[in-house]
């Protein structure tokens, strides 16, 4: 899944607008004249159109922050179910208590910034991938958990170096720019675990 397309995807749910957290009462973040400026571009655009929110937006840095905060999340306690593979197992672990954590900084920065905090919500792809994760059987479920967390990391990573480059929101720039280097351990930690 490319960035603009995970970009894309996140305009739908600009209403909802996150700050990550898979616990009930968690993360989300909005502020009524941007999110109804949102929804009213966003109701007008294609499906395949480039987003009409900027990505420095810190209704849309918070949506897909706290996506792929509850993907990596929800995927890792997928495959814990059900690898056999002890540095899997190891590296999911962490991504668990990590992304907890992540999700945490977000959410005290977003609270720092007076944006209301609410639940996030997966966007499609990532729904597809977890899926994917959930019907692996325990030969393949290693395969599809890595490809997706190489996938996920990747948009991840830009994800956050874009909004602390960029960002509009002090806090939350700050927030990014400490995540930054946590995510960037990830994506090394993955291409070990791959080869």
């Amino acid at each position: 899944m490319s960035y603009s397309k995970f970009f894309t995807i996140s305009i739908v749910p600009a209403l909802l607008l996150t700050a990550c957290d898979d616990k009930p009462g968690a993360a989300r973040a909005g502020d009524p004249a941007t999110s109804n400026a949102a929804a009213s571009d966003s109701a007008m655009a294609p499906a395949t159109s480039t987003p009409t929110v900027s990505p420095q937006s810190a209704p849309d840095y918070l949506t897909l922050a706290g996506a792929g905060d509850l993907f990596e999340i929800e995927s890792s306690k997928a495959v814990l179910e059900k690898t056999r593979n002890f540095k899997i197992r190891d590296f999911a672990q962490m991504m668990v208590k990590q992304h907890q954590g992540s999700t945490a900084k977000l959410k005290a920065a977003a609270s720092q910034a007076k944006l209301t905090v609410q639940p996030p919500m997966l966007m499609p792809d990532q729904q597809s991938m977890l899926d994917r994760i959930k019907a692996a059987s325990a030969d393949s479920v290693d395969a599809a958990y890595l490809a997706a967390q190489k996938s996920a990391h990747q948009e991840a990573l830009a994800l956050h170096q874009g909004y602390a480059a960029s960002g509009e929101v002090a806090p939350l720039k700050q927030a990014a720019s400490e995540i930054v280097p946590v995510v960037r351990s990830h994506v090394e930690i993955l291409g070990k675990l791959g080869s």
